[in-house]
């Protein structure tokens, strides 16, 4: 085999490497992107899964702060202060609408992760629009205006 041909096929192959490493990052986070919104979903139907996840979340954020109390590593008025604003981020998380973020999720999908379209850019792209009608539902029972665009 000549030196040239050697060169044009490790060519093809690297190029064709490279083409199936990038489609298989965007194929892996087009199914992580559709699984977050999947789990958002389950939580706008499921609301005290939501809660008992932000939950733990703070369970283990005031352990690490009770560690650092004890440590002598937080004084008693900044251990107070950060459980607060702990609580308030859990207050919030539980409080914001588990259908605006599952929207979000299966948007990325379905438009940051495709072309090529891949098996989960095109489940995203069909809840995308019942979860967008939920969502609008959801903001209509609460008495919040919005226009179509402002969900984009």
């Amino acid at each position: 085999m000549s030196p040239g041909r050697r060169a044009v096929l490790t060519a093809v192959a690297l190029a064709a490497a490279v083409y199936g490493a990038a489609r298989a990052d965007l194929w892996l986070r087009a199914r992580s992107a559709y699984l977050e919104g999947e789990k958002w979903s389950q939580w706008a139907a499921k609301p005290e899964l939501k809660k008992a996840h932000f939950d733990a979340e703070l369970a283990a954020r005031e352990a690490e702060l009770k560690r650092e109390l004890e440590a002598g590593t937080l004084d008693r008025a900044a251990f107070e202060r950060k459980a607060g604003l702990a609580r308030f981020e859990r207050d919030q998380a539980v409080a914001e609408s588990s259908l605006k973020y599952a929207y979000v999720w299966y948007q990325t999908a379905a438009e940051l992760f495709s072309p090529p379209e891949n098996r989960w850019s095109v489940l995203a792209r069909a809840k995308m629009g019942e979860t967008r009608e939920l969502w609008k539902k959801e903001l209509a029972a609460r008495k919040v205006p919005y226009q179509d665009y402002m969900l984009e």
